[in-house]
């Protein structure tokens, strides 16, 4: 793959990620979080499991991939120019802003919904706490998704 169609692939895919969030920051948690709250936390420990297969998995983790070695072409390339600090903006926006988010505050706050009894005062208090927080948070992954795709896109051009 050259450089470019590893930039473009990386650019894409980094937006694909950012849109899959943004739709539940802007509207899927707002639909859940008007549920009744023994409702919302069971469709969205359904989405939850839902998420954890190929199709999320892969674009998450592939955008991770196609972004880091974008990186490390322009670090083993020695010399970076405007083009090679975007590209590395763009992919530390992604490893940190979505995966780093990703592993460090949502996924925990999925665990904490997961644990949480069905039906009890808990749930009810976890998923209050819960709709608020995980989407302050996917909001800074689909913002970091953003700037990443912005970023990688924005090299090509510089």
């Amino acid at each position: 793959m050259t450089a470019v169609a590893l930039v473009v692939a990386a650019a894409v895919a980094s937006g694909l990620v950012a849109g899959v969030f943004a739709a539940f920051s802007s509207f899927v948690m707002r639909a859940l979080g008007g549920l009744p709250a023994g409702a919302g936390a069971a469709a969205m420990r359904a989405v939850n499991v839902a998420a954890v297969r190929p199709p999320l998995m892969t674009a998450l983790f592939g955008a991770a991939v196609l972004d880091a070695v974008a990186a490390a072409g322009v670090l083993a390339d020695g010399q970076v120019d405007r083009s090679g600090a975007l590209v590395l903006a763009g992919a530390g926006a992604y490893l940190a802003g979505v995966v780093g988010v990703t592993v460090a505050a949502n996924v925990p706050l999925n665990d904490r919904l997961a644990a949480a009894a069905p039906g009890s005062v808990e749930e009810a208090a976890v998923w209050a706490d819960y709709t608020r927080r995980w989407t302050r948070w996917n909001t800074v992954r689909t913002v970091a998704g953003v700037v990443a795709a912005a970023a990688l896109a924005g090299s090509l051009a510089a």
